[in-house]
């Protein structure tokens, strides 16, 4: 029997498809249903020490390792009456433009306080451009009970390697402002 045509057998699996039933998935209807696995790469996040200081030293090394340049930190000094995070400085700028981001993951293996994580959330469409660039503010992750509200002194007794070696487990009350500070509620995390 002689063999048909290369073309004639690849419309012949065209033409089986047709008539098979489609199959749709429903999203976001149903999207409990399909739930991103473990390991996705999501919208990224800034994490915090278990007293409520940030993680980032605003070191850029993400932004340095970042292929699509979508990352922005500018850091500042820590100061005594001013502390972000345990080490000498902090990211007082951070910025992520997701119109420019290709999730790849290359920031995260590059911080070397893991401050930068990525979640598992992933509806980041939005009609308007500028909502796309994420601010410091919309990175951070929230604040657990137990946490003050940065800026505050670290833990007393404690150094920037006790945070790292994971020997800090929470705020201790010597960490609360006094003064004004409390007064207005700023250590909740409420703007005066």
């Amino acid at each position: 029997m002689p063999e048909m045509p290369a073309a004639v057998r690849g419309f012949g699996v065209t033409f089986a498809t047709m008539f098979k039933k489609v199959v749709t998935e429903q999203y976001p209807e149903q999207a409990d249903r399909f739930p991103p696995k473990p390991r996705f790469h999501g919208r990224h996040q800034l994490n915090r020490w278990p007293d409520g200081l940030e993680k980032c030293i605003g070191c850029e090394l993400c932004a340095w390792a970042c292929p699509a340049d979508a990352i922005l930190v500018e850091a500042a000094d820590n100061t005594e009456g001013g502390r972000y995070s345990p080490g000498e400085r902090y990211g007082r700028t951070y910025q992520i433009n997701y119109l420019r981001c290709i999730f790849c993951g290359l920031c995260i293996e590059a911080c070397p306080t893991r401050a930068l994580t990525m979640t598992n959330e992933f509806e980041l469409a939005d009609d308007n451009r500028a909502d796309l660039i994420y601010e410091k503010s919309d990175l951070l992750a929230p604040l657990l009970p137990g946490m003050i509200a940065p800026p505050h002194e670290m833990v007393p007794g404690t150094t920037d390697r006790d945070y790292y070696a994971g020997e800090v487990t929470g705020a201790v009350p010597e960490q609360e402002p006094a003064g004004d500070e409390a007064l207005l509620g700023i250590t909740k995390g409420e703007s005066a």
